[in-house]
């Protein structure tokens, strides 16, 4: 066993994960199944109707503008590449001019995309008509 435990030091590790994702596999489909069969599935007309007090629930159609997504991933984006800058300024004595540079040029081109999402309208906010 300790030959076992010198020549594979992270096999505990491995086999925990092992565990681990078949656990979730198996809560899944269990959940799943679960679901199906213990959900009620007459439960519209209860849905719909007011409770205690308020407007009555009406079905509105689910319209989101495709202009949100592209906002949004937009700002996954810039924001994401903002925090590329942490370990730069983190760790900058060392890295001198190359590493000042670098730093320039990414922000060069981070400005770049931003004004073409500019001119191109994308930071613009539409109203769903």
């Amino acid at each position: 066993m300790e030959h076992l435990e010198v020549a594979y030091p992270y096999f505990g590790a491995f086999v925990m994960l092992a565990l681990t994702v078949v656990a979730f596999i198996a809560t899944t489909i269990i959940s799943r199944f679960v679901g199906r069969y213990l959900a009620r599935k007459d439960t519209e007309k209860l849905k719909l109707t007011i409770y205690e007090c308020g407007p009555e629930a009406t079905k509105q159609p689910n319209r989101i503008s495709p202009q949100f997504y592209l906002f949004a991933l937009l700002f996954i984006l810039f924001d994401v590449e903002i925090i590329f800058m942490f370990p730069w300024a983190v760790d900058f004595k060392p890295l001198s001019w190359f590493g000042f540079v670098e730093m320039v040029l990414f922000i060069l081109l981070l400005a770049i995309g931003f004004i073409y999402a500019w001119k191109k309208g994308a930071l613009e906010w539409h109203s769903i008509k």
